[in-house]
């Protein structure tokens, strides 16, 4: 099962690489990784979204749990929260697909944010089941370039990831 665990860690050299290395040396798979500053310049914010059942869930909770550089770990899965990913693509847009692109961007509510006379960068947000169906709406052979930045979450409501 697809899990999405938030960390806030202390923000210093090293820290990313304790976390990932936790993660090969068990065997454990990272199937995306989002690291940013907070507010509060000592300490970041990791997201990663893994998978597994829930005693390897478990498991790897507590192991992060033990890390020196980690101050707190949540599950994201474990309660109500939002989830977003950021898709930039870049696609062939000519002739009619110019015109199909543009369509395509307004009906998904993606934004058009730069414009060549060859092609155009889209920029969509979304859950990733909304990024996966607008790759799947379009012509592959339109696409140029993709990224996608990997899961970023938080819990809803009053519930804050705080030390």
């Amino acid at each position: 099962m697809r899990h999405v665990i938030s960390l806030l860690i202390e923000n210093e050299s090293g820290a990313l690489s304790r976390v990932s290395g936790l993660f090969s040396a068990r065997g454990y798979n990272i199937e995306s990784l989002t690291v940013a500053p907070t507010e509060d310049a000592s300490m970041s914010r990791m997201t990663l979204v893994t998978g597994g059942s829930d005693d390897v869930i478990e498991q790897i909770t507590k192991q992060l749990n033990k890390l020196v550089d980690v101050i707190k770990v949540t599950d994201l899965n474990e309660m109500p929260s939002i989830e977003r990913e950021l898709l930039l693509l870049k696609v062939r847009a000519t002739g009619a697909a110019r015109e199909e692109m543009k369509r395509m961007a307004d009906i998904f509510r993606a934004r058009i944010i730069d414009v060549t006379e060859a092609s155009y960068i889209i920029e969509l947000t979304g859950s990733q089941k909304k990024l996966d169906a607008f790759l799947a709406a379009i012509d592959p052979a339109l696409v140029a370039e993709a990224v996608r930045s990997g899961a970023c979450g938080m819990a809803r409501g009053e519930r804050v990831l705080k030390p």
